[in-house]
């Protein structure tokens, strides 16, 4: 683990994104959970956190849950061309919510799945949205998303989506919202696109 550790903190010191690190570690485990999740402290000092960190959670899965159906909050934010995005555009979708960032390795490890499930299931309904937590904005994440080929919305959070999502206190977070615009599910931490795919199913087949 250490070697990784290593490369890992080469490529934070010389201003390379994280994916740089898993896209050449992609068939090993440990690069998939390079970290489980990113926490908001983590963010003020990120490179020794990340090291800190690493060894610590490599290991841990997502901790993800069933929630009591709740109204998901309304929302309108911009994407990275300067379009305004609405919670609204989505209605009657299942609409995944994903809170993220371009240097947060997990959020980056996740993506290739989320791209697959987007072409796999938009034409039964269902919507990934990312909101994007980069404080450098679309600068890096617009040519962040034409690197990964990225085939849904990514907006840009403000100050008060997080809270209204009921607080993220760490990245990624993700959500599901069912057609009737209700909470089902919250996800914590990085997870395996097979064992996502099938809570998502519940309710792409209601």
């Amino acid at each position: 683990m250490g070697r990784w550790v290593s490369q890992l903190s080469s490529t934070t010191r010389s201003g390379k994104a994280p994916a740089d690190f898993l896209g050449k570690n992609a068939g090993r485990k440990i690069a998939a959970r390079a970290l489980t999740t990113i926490s908001f402290p983590m963010m003020k000092t990120f490179r020794t956190a990340l090291l800190a960190s690493f060894a610590l959670v490599a290991a841990l899965s997502a901790r993800a849950e069933t929630v009591p159906p709740t109204p998901a909050p309304e929302w309108k934010l911009k994407d990275v061309d300067g379009k305004v995005v609405s919670s609204a555009d989505f209605k009657g979708k299942v609409v995944v919510i994903d809170f993220w960032a371009t240097w947060c390795p997990p959020c980056v490890a996740e993506i290739p799945g989320y791209i697959a499930l987007q072409k796999k299931y938009g034409k039964d309904g269902l919507v990934m949205v990312g909101i994007s937590l980069d404080q450098k904005g679309p600068s890096v994440v617009k040519p962040f998303m034409a690197k990964m080929g990225i085939n849904y919305p990514i907006v840009m959070a403000d100050e008060d989506t997080p809270a209204a999502f009921g607080g993220v206190e760490a990245i990624p977070t993700t959500f599901i919202i069912d057609r009737a615009g209700m909470i089902r599910d919250r996800k914590l931490g990085a997870e395996e696109v097979e064992s996502y795919e099938q809570r998502l199913l519940v309710y792409l087949q209601k």
